[in-house]
């Protein structure tokens, strides 16, 4: 059983940064999300692509700001549950929460914040008739070990970052690499897509536009897919591995069985400390709601903060909160020797 001062559900940007604000009243942090990597949409959806609305940054990459976030929370040593969903919620005898996700592992803390943006997610899936026949025998949705596709045969669809970097990454790991798109256009930073072009060129890409895969061959595995293209048809493409990139849905998911009070597919929260109906609970960033709410990165910010302040008075209550400068102190003083 993994035990913490707050278990934070949710590993993007507003769960990263309650890491820190936490930190910063000595509270440790463990953090569950149901992607593989932290980050949540900004990593997994439109890693380059930049943001406009940070304080003290004109613009900065989705993937840069949350690289930064992992590099501020780094001497609070957070600890992470990676690719599993956070499914059941119980309170125990000694008023702690025990959170089970979906694999099985065991968290317990005395606070919940949850900071699951929109939810969790669930892959958009190509409407491909037997595609569940081949999930997990060379169908995925997700690169978690991107060692898996050495040396095989890897057919990518899909217009948006993750497509193309996934596919200029994999250009250096697998033996062919065929990226299908059904526009000749992409939704992907400009960058990407002339690296992609150029590794076309050079032969290192296989890049069919107007194209969607439409069908899937294979005898207990994948061995090949159908490729239609607009005005020259159908043909079929040795691969190894399928990997449809076309984002993700989000949905509440177990949470809405958590007993919290929901509004419109959002979990409602007290602005004081944005906590919900359920003492102990917490919810900050897009996942909450209230009168006002704006779904920004800089709000879920402000709201980690308040949150961290509450939570510390629950967690001790006989103590008083010794609030700090940061530009005073630095962040040694606020670390545990």
């Amino acid at each position: 059983m993994i035990q913490t001062d707050i278990l934070i559900i949710g590993a993007g940007p507003t769960g990263l940064f309650a890491v820190f604000e936490a930190g910063l009243l000595r509270l440790k942090c463990h953090l569950i999300d149901s992607l593989p990597q932290p980050g949540g949409q900004l990593t997994e959806i439109y890693p380059k692509k930049p943001i406009y609305d940070i304080p003290g940054y004109p613009d900065v990459l989705a993937g840069d700001l949350v690289d930064n976030l992992l590099k501020q929370i780094a001497p609070f040593k957070p600890e992470f549950t990676l690719g599993e969903r956070a499914e059941t919620i119980e309170r125990d005898n000694d008023d702690q929460f025990v959170v089970t996700t979906n694999k099985g592992t065991v968290h317990r803390a005395p606070v919940v914040a949850i900071a699951g943006g929109l939810g969790s997610f669930e892959p958009r899936k190509p409407p491909i008739s037997n595609i569940a026949e081949f999930e997990d025998k060379g169908v995925t949705y997700m690169v978690r070990n991107p060692e898996e596709f050495r040396g095989s045969k890897v057919v990518i669809a899909g217009g948006g970052d993750s497509a193309l970097d996934w596919t200029i990454y994999l250009a250096d790991v697998a033996s062919e690499v065929t990226l299908v798109h059904r526009r000749e256009g992409f939704r992907a930073a400009l960058d990407s897509v002339e690296k992609v072009r150029e590794l076309n060129r050079r032969g290192k890409v296989k890049l069919l536009t107007s194209s969607q895969v439409i069908g899937l061959s294979g005898n207990g595995k994948l061995s090949s897919v159908v490729v239609n293209h607009k005005k020259m048809g159908g043909t079929e493409i040795d691969a190894d591995y399928f990997i449809p990139l076309f984002g993700l849905i989000p949905k509440l998911g177990p949470i809405g069985d958590w007993g919290l009070e929901i509004e419109d597919n959002a979990i409602k929260v007290d602005t004081f400390d944005y906590s919900t109906n359920v003492p102990g609970i917490y919810a900050i960033g897009d996942i909450n709601t209230y009168p006002g709410k704006l779904k920004l990165i800089l709000c879920g910010f402000h709201e980690a903060t308040l949150m961290c302040q509450s939570a510390y008075k629950r967690i001790h209550p006989d103590k008083k909160v010794s609030f700090k400068y940061t530009t005073v102190t630095g962040i040694d003083g606020f670390k545990d020797e």
